[in-house]
């Protein structure tokens, strides 16, 4: 397993476990929550980058 799917796993165990999202865009502000939280238990810093959805023709 890479690293990045050790921490996702972590983060669904962890963060997100049991919880109820009403649509795809709650369920995105508690993973940005939760990657907060993970950070801030292991003394990281984390920010946010926003990627361009648009595609040219």
């Amino acid at each position: 397993m890479n690293p990045i799917e050790l921490e996702w796993q972590h983060l669904k165990k962890d963060e997100l476990a049991g919880k109820m999202f009403e649509d795809e865009l709650e369920l995105a502000y508690a993973v940005i929550d939760g990657v907060q939280a993970r950070g801030e238990r292991g003394n990281h810093s984390t920010h946010c980058v926003k990627f361009n959805s648009k595609t040219s023709s």
